[in-house]
């Protein structure tokens, strides 16, 4: 599968999330073998998201992390530029405010975030340079980031078992139950994602410091953190 860039990945992008927008969660936990939801908690804990934080959700998808964020009493803009999706959060009918808007220009003011959040949507991003500049100019001084993607395990043998599930089990049962063709793309995006030392210099660059990588299952995912200098 030949992967898109540039504005042909804007769009690709957009259209493969408004298609499997309906069966997203569904899909999401059966992938993660329930765990997703965990790990976004596990993200909001090192983000120390509570009670008044305002909090900016970039590629909010249905609104798991803005729900979860928004239980903990924080104020949550989640922003999404694929339509069904923000209206399968809509449909949950969860305390959030929802914008439709590009994560590399955002409908947000400077300074005014306290923590920007974002679940497994990296690698989507047309330019994650320009979207970590963006990150930084909506927070307040000391605001923080909690950012969850999937990775791939550094052992060899953890690496293979790995592989052949995410590589061919997860398109397979994508293209049972949703789209064989976004899920056959959603593996082979991880190749969007730079080196852990290349995303780290990307994060230092735009004027973030203390990043943290945190590994998750074995490696198979990864939270970023670390607070606007």
């Amino acid at each position: 599968m030949s992967l898109p860039t540039g504005h042909e990945k804007h769009v690709a992008v957009r259209d493969m999330f408004d298609r499997i927008a309906p069966r997203y969660d569904l899909l999401n936990r059966m992938v993660s073998l329930g765990l997703d939801q965990s790990w976004r908690r596990l993200a909001l804990d090192l983000a120390a998201v509570g009670e008044g934080d305002r909090v900016l959700d970039l590629a909010c998808g249905t609104g798991d992390l803005s729900e979860q964020a928004a239980d903990r009493g924080a104020i949550v803009l989640g922003v999404d530029f694929a339509r069904e999706m923000l209206r399968g959060a809509s449909a949950r009918g969860i305390a959030v405010d929802l914008a439709n808007g590009d994560a590399a220009k955002l409908p947000v003011a400077d300074n005014s975030i306290d923590v920007v959040t974002c679940g497994f949507a990296l690698r989507n991003f047309v330019s994650l340079e320009v979207v970590f500049v963006e990150m930084h100019r909506v927070l307040k001084p000391g605001g923080r980031i909690a950012l969850i993607d999937v990775d791939r395990p550094e052992s060899a043998i953890v690496r293979t078992g790995h592989s052949l599930y995410f590589d061919r089990f997860v398109p397979f049962l994508g293209g049972l139950l949703s789209d064989r063709d976004a899920y056959r793309y959603l593996p082979e995006s991880t190749a969007y994602l730079p080196p852990p030392e290349e995303l780290r210099a990307m994060l230092d660059k735009a004027g973030f410091e203390g990043v943290t990588k945190r590994r998750l299952l074995l490696g198979a995912a990864q939270i970023l953190t670390g607070a606007k200098a």
